[in-house]
């Protein structure tokens, strides 16, 4: 009972996000009746194959994952089902959370560099006195 509770503490975190003044649900998690918390799936909303498919692979990197795979619902819906299955008694969520973590780095490394370019080349260009963009 208190794994549980503690997983509700970690997930609570990520559940909801705010859209026009109301709380919405951005993440549920669906665990089937009698299955282990090693086997989750995690319902993205207003997601697509542009996280699924970043957060998938970056999840995959972790070792203790075996398995985790992504679906859109429906082309028409802006939603994903994201199952993680893990080896030993690691729960789904860690690697799920780990994976967040991990993308998030990575998108910010990326959105650095390419603020940094963008500074080096408005300074290459006022220091030959030609017009920038």
């Amino acid at each position: 009972m208190e794994e549980d509770q503690e997983l509700e503490r970690k997930m609570s975190g990520l559940k909801t996000s705010m859209a026009e003044g109301e709380r919405k649900t951005a993440l549920e998690m669906v665990q089937a009746a009698g299955t282990d918390r090693q086997c989750v799936t995690f319902v993205l909303h207003e997601e697509d194959h542009t996280l699924g498919n970043s957060l998938r692979y970056m999840i995959m990197k972790n070792p203790e994952v075996e398995f985790c795979g992504y679906t859109t619902t429906h082309p028409s819906e802006s939603k994903i089902n994201l199952r993680i299955q893990t080896r030993g008694t690691l729960p789904a969520v860690e690697p799920f959370q780990k994976g967040l973590n991990e993308l998030m780095n990575v998108c910010q490394h990326v959105l650095d560099k390419f603020e940094a370019s963008i500074k080096d080349y408005k300074d290459q260009k006022a220091s030959r006195n030609e017009p920038t963009f």
